[in-house]
Parts: C-alpha cells; structure tokens; sequence
C-alpha cells in the first residue's frame, strides 16, 4: 500500500473511532476501499452514522441512516465500511450513471454482490429515502441489454417457476400485430392460452402507458388468452404467491 493511503487510511479509522462504533465508511469512500472500478481513497471521507446523533466533522461528509442493519456493514483490512451491496445502493444517489455503471459492473465481475442480493436489499431499502434507486435499476437494465441477457426479473421469474415444479414458459413471444407492430410478450406457455408477463421496477404507468397495456391485455384476452401480469416486488417478495397463481391459471388455461 503506497505511503499516501496508509496515511488516508489511518486519519479515515481515526474519523471513524471518534464517530462511535456504529459509524462506517460509506458511499465513495466504501466504495474505494471495495477496490470498485473508477473509485479511489481520497478527501474528503464519507461516513454514515444512525440517526439522532448530530456529529459533524469539519471537511468531511457525515450522512445518517436509520437503519444500518450487519448484513449491510463488513471490514475492510479493519476499516469498518458498508457493504458492497449497500455501498453500490448508496453511490446510486449521487453518481452519475457512467460512474455507477463501471462500479456495478466490476462489483458484479469481481463477486462482491450478486444480482439475486442487490435486488432484494433493494426492495428492502428502497422505501427509506433512497432516491438513487430507479438510476441504479436503468443502469441494471443497461448492463443486461449490453451483455444480451433477459433481465434479471425474467430470469428470476423462469427460476422460481422451475423450482415449482411447473412447466416453463417460452420467453420473447410474438402473438399479433398492434398497427402494424408485433405484440410480444414476456413469456407463452406452450399449448396453452396462458401469458404471463412481469412489470420491472422502472414500470411508470402514465395514463399513455396504461392506455396501451389496457388496449394490448383487451386484444389478447378477446383473441382467447389468459393474461397474468406480476410486478417487481411480487417476484422478488413473494415467489411461492407468484407460482401458485401461475400453477392455477395453467390449471384453468387447459380445461378450457
């Protein structure tokens, strides 16, 4: 270690011991001391504390939280820091997309979080403040369309059917034409008149937005199908819901 961040790292656990115990580096300082790609340790630190102490410390960044539960805080060579996972929701707030784009990346690359974990401290966190939350989805999304990958929702969605012990769904079918366009929708069960399609979390229903899905579920159900329709948080919180409802509608789909 060079002697400049010796030196940064010692004035950083010496900002840290004089917050208390409970304080942990965070944002762009955790995520230099993850080794995430494009950060590196430099003033000023950003420290996080519970709220309700009222510490400020003058050149630096002290941020408060109210919920800083073990699984989000770790050690780093003995620096108490947030979590990978917890640092990259954070960083979501204030990075640019490029910037979260090139830390998600290499903390995906690097196994410091997995997709299955981010997703779920997401859901978790997303309710206390974190604005940065839909940034981070579209840079998720981005990184899947550049890898050309299903989304991660869709293949949570094959995976918990699976452990179900249903039949899996063909996904990415064409079943009609809307003025000229192809209809596709997320997934068709073979032989079946069953479709199932899943709402990402970056599913803005604008009134146009509404209008067109009323009109595409009206054109499908009238061209005898049956159409389920799932959002973010139903796969991510409750999967055995999510497959029961699948398990009935396939039931229903084959008697009639």
């Amino acid at each position: 270690m060079p002697p400049h961040v010796q030196r940064l790292r010692r004035q950083l656990d010496e900002l840290l011991d004089s917050l208390g115990e409970t304080a942990r580096a965070c944002g762009p300082t955790a995520a230099a001391l993850h080794s995430f790609d494009g950060y590196r340790l430099k003033l000023p630190f950003h420290m996080v504390v519970l709220r309700g102490h009222n510490l400020q410390r003058v050149g630096h960044h002290i941020h408060t939280t109210t919920v800083l539960p073990p699984l989000d805080c770790e050690a780093v060579d003995g620096t108490r820091v947030t979590s990978p996972t917890r640092t990259l929701i954070d960083l979501a707030s204030t990075a640019t997309a490029e910037q979260l784009t090139m830390a998600l990346d290499g903390a995906l690359r690097d196994l410091a979080t997995t997709e299955e974990f981010l997703h779920r401290r997401i859901v978790e966190l997303r309710g206390r403040g974190r604005y940065g939350v839909p940034l981070l989805m579209g840079v998720i999304e981005g990184i899947e369309v550049t890898r050309g990958a299903h989304s991660w929702l869709e293949r949570e969605f094959l995976r918990l059917i699976h452990a179900a012990n249903v039949p899996l769904p063909m996904p990415q079918q064409v079943m009609g034409k809307r003025n000229g366009k192809l209809i596709r929708v997320d997934f068709h069960f073979p032989d079946t008149r069953l479709i199932v399609e899943v709402l990402g979390y970056r599913h803005h229903r604008t009134k146009l937005q509404m209008q067109i899905d009323a009109e595409r579920v009206n054109r499908l159900t009238l061209a005898g199908y049956l159409v389920l329709q799932f959002t973010y948080d139903h796969v991510v919180t409750t999967p055995d819901w999510v497959a029961e409802q699948v398990a009935a509608a396939l039931s229903l789909s084959r008697a009639a």
